[in-house]
């Protein structure tokens, strides 16, 4: 087994009390510990935590938006994990999503492409320890230079879900990371990536045998998460656009509670791994054998102890 990793914190569970499964994880078999970014914890102050817990996992931000933080702050955010962790930091970045940037953060959410290259640009340079004047096509930045650039090379990686954004990371950055996909759907990302740059990939995983239970979080989710526009083109070009378009056509009238019943079951037995713990880890696995790098379970609640779950998820149980 390759890379696995863990999305942390976990839904729920206070950031301290992640200490003692955090100090625990490598010895399980986790490689990885990615954050993420809505509406909970920031994506860079629970990595800071985990270097010191942990002295050995990979730490990644999935993702950091970039347009909710400055070019520069963004830079200072990612060189500070890097000398925290000795290394071991890699940083996602993406557009984020218009709720985000728009609705919370009172930010333009404009073209997203572009603003995603220029800060990749922009971050190479930065994190090299140039000085930065530039007129990107999107922001332009006059002067700067980080007091103590990274002593270790930072990997950037890029939240991609079509080709555009997958043929970028090919370009320029170290990988791309993706979500809400099937294990089917991978190999069509990864011919759009190419063979050469690291993919990672959230999986959203249920662990309980309870299918109705399952099914219903799922659906919840695919309705919150897939009438956004990029994740709907997303599915369009993965061919699953006609199974989820009466979701749609519910979801856009209004009509909530009918959407989430047009959601089909297959779809969400594709897209959220459920089941017990040894058949989810079989599930992940699937991931990695069709071309995912680095699987990265995102833990949905169950109801049981979330940490002895992250436990029972690891490769090395069993």
């Amino acid at each position: 087994m390759g890379r696995w990793g863990i999305t942390l914190p976990l839904t729920g569970v206070p950031l301290l009390d992640h200490q003692a499964l955090v100090s625990e994880l490598t010895a399980l078999g986790y490689t990885d510990i990615w954050s993420a970014e809505t509406s909970g914890a920031d994506a860079f102050t629970p990595l800071a935590l985990a270097a010191q817990w942990s002295p050995d996992a990979r730490l990644g931000t999935a993702i950091a938006p970039v347009y909710t933080r400055g070019p520069a702050l963004l830079a200072m955010s990612a060189a500070t994990l890097a000398e925290v962790s000795l290394g071991r930091f890699v940083l996602g970045i993406g557009s984020s999503s218009p709720a985000i940037v728009s609705r919370w953060n009172g930010q333009q959410f404009t073209e997203p492409f572009a603003r995603t290259r220029d800060t990749l640009r922009f971050l190479r340079s930065a994190l090299a320890g140039e000085k930065v004047t530039r007129d990107y096509p999107t922001f332009s930045v006059s002067g700067f230079r980080l007091e103590k650039a990274p002593a270790h090379h930072v990997p950037i990686m890029l939240a991609a879900l079509r080709p555009g954004m997958l043929r970028l990371a090919a370009r320029e950055a170290d990988g791309a990371i993706t979500n809400w996909l099937a294990a089917t759907d991978v190999p069509r990302v990864r011919e759009a990536l190419g063979p050469d740059k690291e993919l990672a990939a959230r999986v959203f995983v249920c662990p309980t045998e309870d299918a109705d239970a399952a099914r219903a979080l799922g659906r919840s989710l695919i309705c919150a998460y897939l009438t956004v526009p990029a994740y709907a083109a997303f599915h369009d070009w993965l061919g699953r656009g006609a199974a989820l378009a009466p979701m749609r056509e519910a979801w856009a009238a209004g009509r909530r509670k009918e959407a989430n019943a047009l959601v089909p079951d297959e779809v969400v037995d594709a897209l959220v791994v459920h089941g017990s713990p040894e058949q989810c880890r079989d599930k992940i696995r699937q991931y990695a054998d069709n071309g995912v790098d680095t699987p990265v379970i995102g833990l949905l609640p169950t109801g049981e102890d979330q940490l002895d779950l992250v436990r029972r998820l690891a490769p090395g149980v069993g």
